[in-house]
């Protein structure tokens, strides 16, 4: 972990943010986000904002940090009055520091230290005061690698840490954090936290936070204010204080309250032959651009690995080690730099070639993606429309796919967004549809394997139980499941085998039901060498 001070530090008041009547309409959209909000947040408060998913946290950030409006990049009505410092929010910008869920929104150089210097430069930070606030920034969340390196080689958690470093090189007077550890691996998330504790302890800075696991954070903050959807705030006081009134309202409403874990019902793994099978795979980073440019390097090389039906196989190891790189060898998505991910059982029968020399549209058949970045894999103008996408093109009759798509828009509590542009919905929303679209196809037509990216990112409680058991379900009847993911619950309640993916290594294991998250397997691991790697 880094040490001494953090380069936030500031001895500047925070800023004040003062909410009257204030509500938000998204551009299309017949409901308000949130409405009738009356909050004032004093100089150097720290509050957790909490509600349910989709609950208009993330909103309420973006208007904050001056994004919606007449001048801003999200359309939409507005009521009320919303000010910080007196003035609205798109007229303080330079004093407000923002990380949104997604890093790759916030991503505008194609250097890390350019990256980190863009906010300080366009403040007018005197030029020789930079780029030592650039070094310390990316030293505090422990970025692992110069300033030179290239944005595009890293992965989704190495982004958030750098997008965190900019955000805390701007020295905000207002800082915004919407989930800003929910891409990093553990050890990367308390880095972090640790990194958000100095800041505060060393500086005035307003903070409001969004995160949805609450016990980890709520020492970072002296209040917390809980959000309706469509509606205002229905609770705002001290941490004990709300969750002694309520607690259990909370919990009943999604949010993830300490010692109050979801506990899906699943039924049991059945197992079952290799649906694939990875052979001495080997990966590399992406080729860069410019003359300067870093050479391609080892990710991880000699990989064995089986992925059986009626089991779930994880995908685990620190940012950047290789597990995203790894799932899309899995599923045909890219080609390995060597060795093969073959097809096994049914997949071999249809095709008996390396997955990734596949037919785009048989390897869809076969083998469903959820991808990392959700919008990635959007075709349509609604998510109803993006549900009936699938199952329509596997043959599914009209009335089957309306009452599935249906079913499954109650269960992941879309309903309401039926008629909703699917690049508008929140982080957490984004996610549960683009599960929901590997799931369409329905149980009869489901791909023999399903591989996601961080499932459960962004979910509360409710959804979060809802997706696991959706999970599960397709588990019993015989599909193979393989998931990357930091979420240990996840891991607990599914995974039936485990392929740890750290320092060039992989080693594959089969899971122990019950088992710790780092704990050993049963079944004799297997180890992969490699040499060094720096993307995932």
């Amino acid at each position: 972990m880094a040490s001494g001070n953090v380069p936030g530090a500031d001895t500047r008041p925070g800023a004040r943010v003062e909410l009257s009547g204030w509500g938000w309409r998204h551009s299309g959209r017949e409901a308000y986000a949130l409405r009738g909000v009356d909050l004032v947040i004093e100089p150097g408060e720290r509050v957790l904002l909490l509600g349910a998913s989709g609950a208009g946290k993330s909103t309420l950030l973006h208007s904050l940090a001056g994004l919606t409006g007449a001048d801003g990049a999200i359309s939409g009505d507005r009521e009320g009055s919303l000010l910080v410092d007196g003035a609205p929010a798109d007229r303080s910008r330079g004093s407000v520091g923002m990380v949104s869920q997604d890093p790759e929104t916030q991503l505008v150089m194609a250097r890390a230290g350019d990256d980190v210097a863009f906010g300080p430069e366009n403040l007018g930070v005197d030029p020789g005061l930079v780029w030592p606030r650039v070094r310390g920034a990316l030293e505090a969340v422990g970025f692992p690698y110069g300033p030179r390196h290239s944005t595009g080689a890293l992965s989704g958690g190495e982004k958030q840490r750098l997008v965190i470093a900019g955000a805390l090189a701007m020295r905000p007077r207002l800082l915004l954090l919407d989930e800003p550890t929910a891409n990093l691996d553990p050890a990367g998330a308390a880095l972090v936290r640790g990194v958000l504790k100095r800041l505060l302890s060393e500086t005035e800075a307003t903070l409001v936070l969004v995160e949805h696991r609450v016990a980890e954070v709520v020492d970072l903050v002296d209040r917390v204010v809980v959000v309706e959807p469509g509606g205002g705030v229905i609770a705002d006081g001290t941490p004990g204080a709300v969750f002694a009134e309520h607690g259990r309202s909370l919990a009943a409403q999604g949010v993830w309250m300490p010692g109050n874990e979801p506990g899906p019902a699943l039924p049991p793994a059945p197992g079952g032959g290799p649906r694939l099978e990875a052979v001495d795979v080997a990966a590399r980073t992406p080729a860069q651009l410019g003359v300067r440019s870093a050479p391609r390097r080892v990710v991880f090389e000699g990989v064995d690995a089986t992925v059986r039906a009626g089991a779930a196989t994880a995908l685990t190891g620190p940012n950047g080690a290789g597990k995203s790189t790894l799932l899309t060898l899995l599923a045909g998505l890219s080609k390995p730099y060597r060795g093969r991910v073959l097809p096994r059982g049914p997949l071999a029968e249809a095709d008996q070639r390396p997955l990734a020399r596949w037919p785009a549209r048989r390897l869809a058949r076969h083998v469903g993606t959820v991808f990392q970045h959700a919008e990635d894999q959007f075709v349509t103008a609604t998510v109803r429309d993006e549900l009936r996408f699938a199952p329509l093109r596997a043959g599914m009759g009209e009335t089957e796919t309306d009452a599935w798509v249906d079913e499954l828009m109650e269960r992941l509590r879309l309903t309401a967004l039926a008629d909703v542009h699917p690049y508008t919905l929140s982080g957490g929303e984004k996610r549960r549809l683009s599960v929901a679209t590997a799931l369409s196809s329905g149980p009869s037509h489901a791909p023999d394997v399903l591989v996601l990216d961080e499932p459960t990112f962004g979910q509360d409680t409710r959804t979060w139980t809802e997706l696991v058991e959706l999970l599960g379900a397709l588990r019993a009847e015989g599909r193979a499941l393989v998931m990357a993911t930091h979420d240990d619950l996840l891991l607990r309640h599914l995974a039936d085998a485990r392929v740890r993916v750290a320092d060039g290594r992989a080693v594959y294991e089969e899971w122990k039901p019950g088992a710790e998250a780092e704990g050993p397997g049963e079944g004799g691991p297997r180890y992969a060498t490699a040499g060094g790697g720096d993307h995932g």
